[in-house]
């Protein structure tokens, strides 16, 4: 009965850091750009979209379909940036355990 004593608290220790981590990374601006700065987005670790900042010199062309793909690209990297970040740092917490449901 011990054993299962020292499992869960072990469970919830882990829980509890897991949670710190969440909130911590949530807070967390993770920054990304595209067209050689042109567009360049902040994203949360929650991967919302804070800000996107659009060079003037992107509008000159008025090639609209050009700058949606640079806005695209820049969105798109920093989620995965802040995606990969939050997962580095749960492994490193877990020690490589995936727990289904976290990331």
């Amino acid at each position: 009965m011990r054993g299962m004593n020292d499992l869960l608290r072990q469970a919830n220790l882990m829980q509890s850091k897991l949670a710190k981590l969440q909130s911590e990374m949530a807070d967390k601006s993770f920054e990304a750009s595209s067209g050689g700065g042109m567009v360049k987005v902040s994203v949360t670790g929650r991967q919302e979209l804070q800000s996107i900042t659009i060079d003037p010199k992107a509008l000159e062309g008025g090639d609209v379909e050009m700058l949606q793909d640079l806005i695209l690209t820049a969105v798109n990297e920093g989620v995965r940036v802040s995606r990969a970040t939050m997962e580095r740092e749960m492994n490193a917490l877990t020690g490589g355990l995936r727990l289904p449901g976290i990331i």
